[in-house]
């Protein structure tokens, strides 16, 4: 079995296209189309729905996909054992929720790109829950998600504690909201603008309306927090924000902080991963150590 149509039929299913994933190898789709066929024929089975779009592995397929990431990765640290002080090379693939990936990646990846710039980043975003699954199944190499400070992720990642960051609400200035303390119930009379769900900010506030027995009206949803701040500017709605986007967005001027005494909230970071092949353990360790530095940098600002 040739380990390069192993490495097409992986790109296939993470790229859900033929395009994609040619682009990604180097290759032309009719070369990556023979490499997945190879495969097929020696299998002896079916590894793609070929009628879905975007394409996605049959049921074979997806155990085929894990196995293959499996073998990849033992491939790569063999290279690794065989020659250990070659620098890190390949990809690592690493997921961020929309909070960090706008806030505190920019420094972390400059220092992993220019420690081990043989090593190809893939960053996909995406919910805590949504991450966290694509660590278990190993389809991400690492993860950044955001879990309720009463949680924490299961044994069967290695978790490291990041930083934590606290929940504001906040609202156009021009909405008229008062400036003494407030209650949810109060809020509940107006409209919100919200992450879709999944946002681990979001799924704070539904808990604590619901236990209230208040409604909860989602005005709009919009990913990410400059969209999101832009629309609460306008007047759209009462919304969530993370401290540090609050202080870096150009319309911070025109919100102002909502104190609701009945909703104290907050997100520890966390660094997930699972079992990690040689070659990206150091690269993980510099991930891990320049976010917790940007995050503790962020909290004193």
């Amino acid at each position: 079995m040739n380990t390069r149509d192993l490495e097409a039929f992986v790109a296939v299913v993470e790229s859900g296209s033929l395009v994609r994933a040619s682009e990604r190898l180097f290759l032309t789709q009719p070369g990556l189309t023979r490499r997945v066929q190879n495969l097929e024929t020696t299998l002896g089975i079916e590894l793609l729905d070929r009628q879905s779009k975007p394409l996605k592995p049959t049921a074979a397929g997806n155990e085929v996909y894990s196995l293959a990431r499996s073998v990849l990765r033992a491939v790569d640290d063999l290279m690794s054992v065989a020659s250990p002080e070659t620098e890190p090379a390949g990809e690592l693939k690493l997921g961020v929720p929309p909070f960090l990936s706008e806030l505190a990646l920019e420094q972390p990846v400059d220092q992993l790109r220019g420690e081990f710039p043989k090593l190809t980043l893939r960053v996909r975003a995406g919910w805590s829950p949504g991450l966290l699954d694509e660590v278990e199944r190993a389809r991400l190499d690492v993860a950044v998600i955001l879990l309720p400070a009463a949680v924490a992720p299961p044994a069967s990642v290695v978790a490291t504690q990041l930083g934590y960051t606290p929940t504001l609400v906040v609202a156009a200035r021009s909405f008229g909201l008062p400036d003494e303390p407030t209650t949810l119930a109060a809020l509940a009379h107006h409209p919100w603008v919200l992450n879709q769900d999944g946002c681990g900010m979001r799924s704070a506030l539904s808990r604590a309306m619901g236990t209230a027995g208040l409604p909860f009206n989602v005005a709009v949803e919009a990913f990410g927090s400059e969209l999101q701040l832009s629309l609460i500017a306008r007047g759209m709605g009462v919304g969530l924000a993370a401290p540090q986007a609050l202080a870096r967005s150009p319309l911070r001027d025109q919100l102002q902080i909502i104190d609701a005494t009945d909703f104290r909230s907050g997100l520890n970071v966390w660094l997930v991963h699972g079992a990690l092949p040689g070659r990206l353990v150091r690269p993980v360790a510099l991930i891990r150590d320049a976010l917790a530095n940007k995050l503790e940098m962020a909290e004193m600002a």
